[in-house]
């Protein structure tokens, strides 16, 4: 059975169980409505949910208390365009043309579950940052892919169809950078607490500087637990199905647009008061948040196309068991392209790489080892060092404190080349940081894993890995290198 067949396959069982007669008895008459909560740079583990003792995150604790939490939730790719698109047609990052690159465009020939819902019946709308940042007028779309700006949630929910089920778009800019320096100390958070990871210098400044972050966190937290009470107001909450997660790791060296965990590794709590079995369930599938795109179409009844290739949670919402529940969802596949233009200039080339992970293993292959993966170094390019990292005071700790040991290890794993291969004993070495994949004894497992990753990738026609031309680095770049500092939400 060719991948395809497989989806195809699993989708129209998906669409069986929708209408089962183990579903509660008004499921089958009552399309759910969606509600989509999407944070822009919030990463795993940073929610009381996962244990992050410092970070008050209540609206995701209970999300996560009253639904099914998670534990090794991925997106397809660091960077917010291209997972944004990865999210809203269900397919892999790399089947998307230009859409693979960070302020690019999406070719409406892509469906959307946004798209498919729409055409169903639904009522669509967004709220802030929803698709983007990019164009995507470019090819064709005359309206945001992720369905009408509205003023807020609370309009959207006033001046709906009543006789229509919705599906909503519930965006932030936070806890994306800048931050206001010191605000997470000044808010009482105890910066003893704060766990840094072990890829950075643990000082003052990195501690600080991690408690701003989680100060958006839970301001991220607050707008969706306002959502909620719209809900409640209005009788909703039960019959619909609430998703809150990130789009990436946080917005730190060795994090946000990278393969490691700290990158692509993010919360994910799902909550339908009438469709998930035996609520508080933590789950340890591995999932991929393009598999969104078919778990709303197939609890709604809508056909999935099989251009998705991202696989239907609903079994996960509906099965009752925590733990592995299907032992096939045993690893995730994660990649990345052009974030920001970091190579010399006037290179607008990326930085691609490709990586799988399992339960004990994260495998990256770096396709052009020689380039950089945070960009080019200090002054080797005006105004353009390490451009493919967030500015902030853990970079400027890293890169201006070299003398002590930590700062030197971090510059490395951080900054630094890096091998074509990279193999992390994600068990043993949770902050990954000891690249195994020149070790002899691990030559086996590393050969396993590369068969497993090229396989995924040639099934799902990366063009990297098929005949196909590769343009990723080609595509234009649709933004502006100075950005203008960004419009806090308030």
């Amino acid at each position: 059975m060719n991948r395809r067949d497989f989806l195809t396959n699993a989708t129209t069982m998906a669409l069986a169980t929708w209408a089962s007669p183990a579903l509660p008895q008004d499921a089958a008459a009552t399309r759910p409505n969606i509600l989509f909560c999407l944070a822009d740079d919030w990463g795993w583990p940073h929610a009381g949910a996962y244990g992050d003792q410092v970070v008050q995150t209540p609206t995701f604790d209970r999300l996560a208390r009253e639904g099914v939490l998670f534990e090794n939730a991925f997106v397809a790719v660091p960077s917010c365009t291209p997972c944004r698109n990865s999210i809203l047609t269900g397919q892999m990052f790399y089947r998307l043309g230009e859409g693979a690159n960070l302020w690019s465009t999406l070719d409406p020939k892509f469906p959307t579950f946004v798209g498919l819902l729409a055409a169903a019946g639904y009522a669509t709308g967004h709220w802030r940052k929803a698709w983007g940042p990019g164009n995507f007028k470019a090819l064709g779309y005359k309206t945001d892919p992720c369905g009408p700006r509205a003023k807020n949630f609370a309009q959207f929910m006033a001046n709906r169809p009543k006789d229509k089920p919705f599906c909503f778009w519930l965006g932030t800019s936070d806890p994306h950078r800048p931050y206001k320096k010191g605000t997470g100390r000044a808010s009482g958070m105890d910066l003893a607490k704060v766990r840094v990871p072990g890829f950075f210098p643990d000082t003052e400044e990195v501690r600080s500087d991690i408690a701003d972050y989680y100060l958006e966190v839970q301001r991220w937290d607050r707008d969706v637990g306002n959502a909620l009470a719209v809900l409640e107001e209005q009788g909703e909450l039960e019959n619909t199905v609430v998703v809150m997660t990130g789009d990436h790791g946080m917005p730190f060296p060795r994090c946000k647009g990278n393969l490691y965990d700290w990158g692509v590794r993010v919360p994910l709590a799902i909550r339908w008061g009438k469709g998930i079995n035996s609520p508080g369930r933590r789950v340890t599938d591995f999932t991929s948040l393009p598999d969104l795109a078919p778990t709303f179409l197939a609890i709604t009844g809508t056909e999935a196309p099989n251009a998705m290739t991202a696989r239907s949670l609903a079994y996960a919402l509906r099965s009752g068991r925590a733990g592995r529940i299907d032992a096939a969802h045993d690893m995730v596949v994660t990649g990345r392209e052009r974030h920001c233009p970091a190579q010399e200039a006037p290179s607008t080339a990326g930085y691609p790489a490709r990586a799988i992970r399992t339960d004990r293993w994260l495998y990256i292959m770096n396709l052009e080892p020689d380039r950089w993966p945070a960009g080019v170094p200090e002054n080797a390019t005006k105004g353009r060092s390490y451009a493919d990292c967030d500015g902030g005071p853990t970079k400027t700790e890293i890169l201006t404190k070299p003398g002590s040991a930590a700062t030197k290890q971090a510059y490395a794993l951080c900054f630094a080349r890096r091998p074509a291969d990279e193999l992390y004993d994600v068990q043993a070495d949770p902050y990954q940081l000891h690249n195994l994949a020149a070790q002899r004894e691990h030559g086996a497992v590393l050969a396993d894993l590369r068969k497993r990753l090229v396989a995924y990738l040639k099934e799902t026609a990366d063009p990297r890995f098929t005949d196909a031309p590769v343009l990723f680095d080609t595509y234009l770049y649709r933004g502006r290198r100075a950005k203008k500092r960004k419009k806090k939400n308030q």
